[in-house]
């Protein structure tokens, strides 16, 4: 009988390669479940603080921040979407402007038809930033920054710097008329456009690839991703995606505005990082950002429900974006894995 003797060095390799990847794993798993959690979070907070403080909770308030969803959740997802590939498209807040506007602006009669051109000009501007990107290798940053600057400028120039109101206000009635209580035609609209992408990039291999092209370009081209069409794509679904938001928020409220300031993309910004999207890119999914998105949303909502000053909900708000920034860092994850450690060693020592 042959009997075969391990080198020790060798299994504790192994061990350690072992108690590596069940890290890994719970890792991603907390970071899977993290925006999930925090959107559960808000809507819970949203049914219990308001009576603790002395007002009623009405379901009115799930109503009115599915109605914000579904302007800048779509925001958040076009900006999200860019992100996962490595990089970065402010262009998201002019592009949301501009579309109202031209809806507001062709579409009294006929609705749909302002939405198809503000959805075909909010396209070719994606679409020129993507080929921009890809072809010319600008800076999306750069390139979308000059891009929000035009956007906003030709937004002005088409409403001469005023608001100005959508006189189809039966069209805009039936966009926000309650269904189910909680939802409009205007919410489910978005819900059927985000749950397209969710299918499109995680039930193809659509999703890999654009995390391939935000994790390294030249190795994922080595690996036979189309990266340029990746980048195209995307900045086009970015604008479009952000179009549509415009186009429903100027419709729902019938008003397009020339300038809607910062806060747009302040959300669209935190509600990826909520959703788990890396700075660096190569990371997260479109499932997450709806999450943070939504959790984003309940958030603004509980604070009205409370009546909370602006600048009370400004602060928290900003305080919450460091905060995310500052955890999705490569230094506080290891900081966290760490202490997640020390934690099991001494739980094991206490157990023996």
């Amino acid at each position: 009988m042959t009997t075969t003797l391990t080198d020790p060095d060798e299994a504790v390799t192994e061990l350690d390669r072992s108690r590596r990847s069940r890290r890994a794993s719970r890792a991603r798993i907390v970071s899977t479940a993290a925006p999930f959690g925090f959107a559960a979070t808000m809507l819970l907070a949203l049914f219990v603080v308001p009576s603790m403080s002395g007002r009623e909770f009405n379901v009115f308030s799930i109503y009115n921040a599915m109605q914000s969803y579904s302007g800048l959740g779509l925001v958040a997802l076009a900006l999200g979407l860019t992100m996962i590939i490595g990089e970065f498209d402010l262009s998201v807040v002019g592009t949301y402007a501009l579309a109202g506007m031209v809806a507001v602006k062709t579409g009294v009669d006929q609705p749909l038809v302002g939405i198809l051109y503000a959805l075909l000009v909010c396209g070719a501007l994606g679409l020129v930033h993507g080929l921009l990107v890809a072809r010319a290798g600008v800076n999306s940053m750069a390139i979308t920054l000059g891009g929000y600057l035009a956007a906003i400028g030709l937004t002005g120039t088409i409403a001469d710097n005023k608001s100005q109101a959508f006189p189809n206000y039966e069209f805009s009635s039936r966009l926000n008329e309650p269904i189910a209580q909680i939802f409009s035609m205007r919410s489910l609209i978005t819900v059927a456009v985000v749950a397209l992408v969710v299918l499109l990039v995680m039930g193809t291999r659509v999703g890999r690839d654009m995390r391939a092209t935000g994790g390294g370009r030249r190795a994922s081209r080595t690996a036979g991703v189309r990266v340029d069409l990746i980048v195209v794509a995307t900045f086009t679904a970015s604008g479009l995606l952000a179009g549509l938001g415009g186009t429903l928020q100027a419709y729902g409220v019938a008003t397009a505005t020339p300038n809607p300031g910062l806060s747009p993309l302040i959300f669209a910004i935190t509600a990826t990082l909520l959703g788990g999207i890396a700075l660096a890119g190569g990371k997260g999914t479109p499932l997450g950002i709806v999450a943070g998105a939504l959790g984003m949303c309940f958030f603004a909502e509980l604070f009205t429900t409370l009546a909370t000053p602006q600048y009370v909900v400004s602060l928290l708000t900003g305080g919450l974006l460091v905060a995310v920034t500052l955890l999705t860092t490569e230094p506080a994850r290891r900081g966290l894995s760490s202490l997640r450690r020390r934690s099991s060693g001494a739980s094991s020592a206490t157990t023996a």
